[in-house]
């Protein structure tokens, strides 16, 4: 399997480091090019609202130097009607810049979730056994939120601010080369501090974010597993850990306020105490008249626009960097390649699958357990429409079986043929289309009932949803629900009982109609009478069809064509259940435990005791 990004491996997420890699910002480009339209004329209203900006030092210098110098009411007249003009151009270019550029930053981060989404589901089972849910959700919200902020705000205030500084710069040369030059000589004075200190402004801001993501994490994990926290009575810990967390948060939050709190109060200091510096040189300028005062206001006018833009700027250099981090975060996610993906030239299934399954010397080891075998040469033949039972203590390799077969991972020795040929040379997705998988732990999403049904297949319609709700047995209480079908079953499928979930996940693959029919432990959660009506029902669905059923309770696979009995990841045993009772062994043992039957002596220990642990609940194999 690949090596997940490191950061991506670790439960606590530490510090990360500050990403100065601007470059990652222009894999933002294939997200943005689409709507280059907007961007043109976002960047043409852009540049209108800066030209006018400096345009009105021009107009402030002509007032004062002719509207007011000269005394004639009719130049003052002229020079406001042309700042209201001006005024009017820039309100109306403002407000085409602003929403172009935010529409184009809604819409391109919109993008950039729906595509990091569609690469996370395509993802294997194994990259979630080393990644953090709540990671991998941080990025797809807090991360791809930092960027909107760049394209559709930091992004146009840099541009902004760099065209004003550069027109500024250009005006006080030509408004005072001598005050320009002053300015000039002060700026290294005023912009080293602020770029020294801004680095602890970014590393704060970055530790900041990492903060936050922990909590969103931290509460993701509390929140899911809630009838754990509360059957152990966990929620004053629970409390405690997430209100430690949250303050870790705020106090990261309060040290980046409080440095960019000060970098804000030392950018005014220099700048402005500068500015008055040159305006006091300026003033006596006046006084002799080297300069006249309409040249002083548009000189002042001009540095604080300069200083104004300067500032921005370097606020901007920030979130660009916080924003760069971000987006090499995100590509790590869309860089990630699946571990388990379909071939250059897929091969295409039959339309009628038999449904002919070889394990052929399957080893095979889990990517988070390298060091302990799940299957160890691991050899088994199924024929079309025949019934395996695979029974074994935990640990014992059986829900890998089913794993492996669906293509959740891909063995480390030896192969897997469907129908004679390897499930490695068709799709992903159109093997899976074959099957038809009841888990042990079924997932029921937050939406109605009928939705969950038809999950299975998705284009059925209402009649065949009630047609597989009603050989599931799920009927008789989606019925009882206030709107039956169109009911909402709630996060997790909260308002059901376990086995109540377990018939909407029997009757999602009764309505898929499989070839293969995967069952782990399907009727587990069932009540005696429950199971046997289920259990008639998957009786009538296993009809024509190949199937595994996984399952501890040996009475749920006496009708089995072929027991497996497995332990240590090896098969020990093959037969009926009559002919692993003669055999004695693992089988006959776990009989007598579950029967009240004596076993008979393992034919090669000899000793017909029963197993610790070997009827305990099947776990996560």
């Amino acid at each position: 399997m690949a090596r997940m990004p490191a950061d991506m491996t670790r439960g606590n997420q530490p510090d990360r480091p500050v990403s100065r890699q601007y470059r990652h910002l222009f894999d933002l480009i294939r997200f943005v090019k689409p709507y280059r339209w907007q961007i043109a004329a976002g960047t043409v209203a852009l540049a209108i609202t800066a030209g006018t900006v400096l345009a009105l030092g021009s107009g402030m210098r002509y007032l004062i130097d002719n509207g007011f110098g000269l005394g004639d009411p009719a130049i003052l007249d002229q020079a406001v009607l042309g700042l209201f003009g001006v005024t009017v151009l820039l309100a109306a270019a403002t407000y085409t810049r602003f929403y172009l550029v935010t529409w184009v930053g809604e819409r391109v981060v919109a993008d950039i979730r729906k595509a990091v989404f569609d690469h996370i589901v395509s993802l294997s089972p194994g990259f979630f056994e080393v990644t953090r849910t709540g990671e991998v959700i941080s990025r797809l919200t807090t991360d791809t939120t930092l960027l909107q902020t760049v394209v559709g705000s930091s992004a146009s205030i840099a541009l902004r601010n760099a065209i004003m500084l550069v027109g500024a710069t250009i005006m006080l040369f030509i408004t005072s080369p001598k005050l320009t030059g002053l300015v000039f000589l002060v700026i290294p004075f005023v912009v080293a501090p602020i770029i020294v200190y801004g680095r602890k402004v970014r590393k704060l801001s970055r530790l900041s974010q990492d903060k936050i993501a922990e909590v969103s994490a931290d509460a993701a994990e509390s929140l899911y597993g809630i009838r754990t926290v509360q059957a152990f009575a966990h929620e004053v810990h629970e409390r405690a850990r997430f209100g430690a967390r949250v303050e870790e948060a705020f106090d990261a939050a309060r040290q980046r306020v409080k440095a960019r709190a000060f970098l804000t109060g030392i950018v005014i200091l220099l700048i402005f105490g500068a500015i008055s510096i040159v305006l006091w040189i300026g003033g006596r300028d006046v006084l002799t008249g080297a300069i006249s005062a309409g040249q002083l206001s548009a000189f002042v006018f001009y540095a604080i626009l300069a200083a104004g833009s300067l500032g921005a700027i370097t606020e901007v250099v920030g979130d660009l960097q916080r924003a760069a981090g971000a987006m090499e975060r995100i590509l790590e996610l869309l860089n990630t390649r699946p571990v388990i993906a379909a071939p250059a030239h897929p091969q295409q299934l039959p339309a009628k699958v038999a449904g002919r399954i070889k394990f052929d010397h399957v080893t095979f080891r889990y990517p988070s357990r390298p060091e302990a075998l799940a299957l160890d040469d691991f050899c088994l033949e199924i024929q079309p429409g025949e019934t395996i039972a695979l029974v074994g203590p935990s640990g014992a390799g059986k829900t890998t079986v089913i794993q492996l077969l669906m293509r959740f991972y891909d063995p480390d020795e030896g192969g897997i043929t469907l129908d004679g040929s390897d499930i490695r040379s068709f799709a992903p997705e159109a093997l899976r289309g074959a099957m038809g998988l009841v888990p042990q732990d079924p997932v029921i999403f937050s939406t109605t009932a009928a939705d969950n049904i038809r999950y299975g297949r998705p284009e059925a319609n209402e009649a065949e949803v009630r047609a597989a709700a009603s050989a599931a047995h799920a009927a008789e209480f989606l019925d009882r629900l206030p709107q039956g079908l169109a009911s909402h079953l709630g996060e997790r499928g909260v308002r059901l009982s376990g086995g109540q979930r377990q018939r909407i996940a029997i009757a999602r693959a009764v309505l898929r109609d499989p070839a293969l029919l995967l069952l782990d432990e399907a009727t587990s959660a069932l009540d005696a009478e429950s199971e046997q009506m289920v259990q008639a029902a998957l009786d009538r669905a296993m009809q024509g069809r190949t199937t595994i059923v996984i399952a501890h309770r040996l009475a749920t696979v006496l009708k089995a064509d072929r027991i497996v009995v497995m332990d240590k990841g090896r098969i020990v045993a093959i037969g009926s259940h009559a002919e692993l009772i003669r055999q004695g062994g693992l089988y006959a043992r776990l009989a007598e435990l579950q029967f009240d039957q004596p076993a008979r002596p393992d034919p090669v220990t000899g000793n017909g005791a029963a197993a610790s642990g070997a009827a305990e609940p099947d776990a996560a194999e």
